[in-house]
């Protein structure tokens, strides 16, 4: 009895630390496959020794808001759903009634208040009892109406997320692989949780209601797919759902299980709800689950490979990460061999060895992961030098918060973020962030053991690693830095690799080594020629394209400008700027001032830095009356372009004079631009609502009087 107690409490402690990395942190510790099997076992455990432990997660809901927001308590509580991964479990729920099968949706729940037919209130799920205000953030989701017909209170639930084709756009903006967001998930609640909207506004979060809380004086004839209806009716995107009988369970599953593979919206399963109300409703609930509703969650499909081999993965920091190479197999129709483990932490809990037999699965049917060890040899060895360059190695120990700079950093510092930056690199953007203990019923080796609530991290220390150079270079080249076409993160390798380039400005040199770039694999007179004229138009450049190649940690595009600005474009004044001179600047704060002051403080940093610019000739932007003639005016670009060669060149031109250009046209607007004035776009139709001007181009151009 001791020993099931024990473990009940070990249970306890691991998921509780999970579900507070899922809930409050954005961050996963485990996969949903590992959470539901520790979960299972803990209540079977408490089933056993009729035993309930206080604080267990079977008894509890979610995780404490944070207090970087207003908390308010909701109308009435949220609970989880019990779960299944049995379409005969489904069917055996329906009985004799009618259940409406949904989308699970993979977001943040948010819950809506309106009145007298005016959004009023915006909530998140938080611990369930309790969630944070972001009102001002829901009125930027990209698909939430802000006034609907009916005029009573309304109060409705759904999910706000975050589509993959968008979530894979915003990751493409990211220059450094290594600093991505991990799932559109966590890119989701740290969007949705922002104390800045704008930031919101521009991650083009999209909201899915899923269940009407209140809607008085509305006949809906018992039904909730009638609710649903009444929803769409009134303005509101609602997640897909079919009305099934038991026998209809299995095929209808099958149908969302096939659709899921090409399904833009993440989900993690469906949800099976009675439509009879009143029904459902005198069917009570437990102390955590409803009666009237059930999930059901994907029955992993799990492959049983052998681990190859561990390759490391250095980034241009030194972060080192593994990734798991195995015999490949097949998985949800296509064939994978290589997985994440993310960091030591992870791979340590796993005990991976190679030659051991490790079962595999893809997550939420896409992300390849590893699910169990079978074999747990744990003879793996942590390299000492880096596999690029050689240098020493060393084993670095954070703090759980000390995670990506992005939405979770800039929430608990209550400082605004205002664009994709990064910072402190610990894996996969908020993946990584808490410690994974032990996944088996071992005890833990000694070497695992180590401060709960920290990650370990491998980093090559060596400055002068060439995969860090590559990475550096990477990002210097890239189209928001210089832009030099034809020089890929593989070209860049070899010329490296072969001594042609060993600092920045070395890139202006290529010239000297014509003979031997052109007798390169992949290369010739033609590739070459391309590649020389692309590096001289690079010459020409700005002090922003400058500031964000270089690589500083936490320098963004937008935050490269913010700096640009503040210091009037003088590049010696951002040099020899102060951490309290960047602090200043609005939406940096102090954690990036550090990241800026650190940079320009390093001998070789200024020493590159100098060298660089005598190649270059950095265009400032014209002082005086016409520079700045949109300052203090706030612009929505939509459509195409006819006198720009893209939006994101009209976009400069604003930014240059002064102007600023959001993703959503808002009360703030003071200008739509779209050349098709006349169309009844939803950006038109929000702006004639708000009464904002609609230009064209050539009215927009009238107006900067050019």
């Amino acid at each position: 009895m001791n020993q099931k107690l024990e473990r009940m409490k070990e249970l306890s402690a691991l998921l509780k630390q999970a579900s507070r990395a899922y809930y409050q942190d954005d961050a996963e510790i485990m996969s949903n496959l590992e959470y539901d099997r520790l979960y299972d076992e803990l209540a079977a455990l408490e089933a056993e020794t009729g035993t309930v432990l206080a604080g267990s997660p079977t008894v509890t809901v979610g995780y404490e808001a944070l207090d970087s927001l207003p908390k308010e308590r909701h109308e009435s509580p949220m609970l989880s759903l019990d779960k299944t991964k049995s379409p005969e479990d489904l069917a055996a729920f329906a009985g004799e009634h009618e259940i409406l099968l949904s989308w699970k949706l993979d977001g943040l729940t948010v819950v809506l208040t309106y009145q007298g037919g005016a959004l009023s209130k915006a909530v998140t799920r938080g611990n369930g009892e309790i969630g944070e205000v972001i009102t001002n953030n829901a009125r930027v989701f990209q698909n939430i109406p802000l006034k609907v017909p009916y005029q009573g209170d309304l109060v409705l639930r759904g999910e706000a997320i975050i589509t993959y084709p968008e979530f894979e756009k915003i990751n493409e903006e990211i220059a450094d692989a290594d600093a991505r967001y991990k799932n559109p998930r966590n890119l989701c609640s740290g969007s949705v949780r922002q104390l800045n909207n704008e930031i919101t506004a521009k991650r083009h979060v999209r909201f899915y209601a899923f269940a009407l809380v209140r809607a008085d004086g509305v006949d809906f004839a018992n039904s909730r797919a009638r609710q649903l209806e009444w929803l769409k009716s009134q303005g509101f995107e609602t997640v897909e759902y079919k009305k099934v009988t038991a026998g209809q369970v299995s095929e209808t599953v099958a149908w969302f299980a096939e659709k899921i593979q090409h399904y833009e919206v993440p989900s993690d399963g469906l949800v099976a709800l009675y439509d009879n109300i009143s029904y459902g409703q005198s069917l009570g609930r437990t102390a955590k689950f409803p009666r009237d509703s059930i999930a059901f969650k994907w029955q992993d499909e799990t492959r049983e490979t052998r681990l190859l081999e561990i390759e490391w993965s250095p980034s241009r920091t030194g972060l080192i990460n593994p990734v798991a190479i195995f015999e490949p197999v097949e998985i949800e129709g296509s064939t994978v061999s290589r997985a994440s483990v993310h960091n030591l932490s992870i791979m340590k809990a796993l005990k991976l060895g190679i030659g051991d037999r490790i079962t595999v699965y893809k997550a939420n049917m896409i992300i390849p992961q590893i699910a169990e060890n079978l074999t747990g040899s744990g003879n793996v060895e942590i390299p000492k030098v880096c596999p690029v360059c050689g240098g020493a190695t060393e084993i670095r120990r954070s703090a759980k918060r000390e995670t990506r700079r992005g939405e979770g950093a800039a929430l608990l510092e209550g400082k605004p973020q205002t664009d994709f930056d990064k910072g402190v690199e610990s894996g996969n953007s908020f993946a990584d962030t808490a410690l994974l203990e032990q996944r088996s019923d071992t005890e833990m080796e000694p070497e695992t053991e180590f401060d709960a609530g920290t990650v370990e991290t491998l980093y090559c220390t060596n400055p002068c690693c060439s995969a860090k150079k590559i990475k550096r270079f990477t990002l210097l080249v890239s189209r928001d830095a210089l832009n030099i076409e034809g020089l890929s993160e593989a070209t860049l390798e070899k010329l490296i690799g072969r001594g042609f380039i060993h600092t920045f400005a070395d890139i202006f040199h290529l010239s000297d080594y014509r003979n031997e770039i052109v007798e390169m694999e992949g290369f010739g007179e033609k590739s070459y020629a391309n590649l020389i004229q692309s590096i001289e138009r690079a010459r020409d450049t700005t002090l922003p394209r400058l500031l964000y190649g270089l690589g500083i940690p936490n320098i963004g595009v937008a935050n490269a400008k913010l700096i640009c600005r503040f210091f009037d474009y003088d590049l010696n004044r951002v040099c020899a700027g102060t951490a309290e001179e960047f602090a200043a600047i609005e939406g940096l704060g102090e954690v990036i001032a550090a990241s800026v002051v650190d940079y320009f403080a390093d001998g070789d940093n200024r020493r590159m830095l100098e060298a660089l610019v005598a190649e270059l000739h950095i265009e400032k932007p014209q002082a005086g009356e016409t520079a700045q003639s949109l300052a203090g005016k706030t612009f929505v670009v939509t459509g195409s372009v006819e006198r720009f060669a893209n939006r994101s060149e009209l976009k400069a031109f604003i930014e240059e004079r002064g102007g600023k250009v959001t993703g959503s046209v808002t009360k703030k607007t003071d200008y739509l631009i779209n050349n098709d004035t006349a169309s009844n776009s939803t950006k038109n139709k929000k702006a004639k609502e708000l009464g904002i001007p609609i230009l064209s181009e050539m009215d927009f151009l009238d107006i900067c009087g050019s």
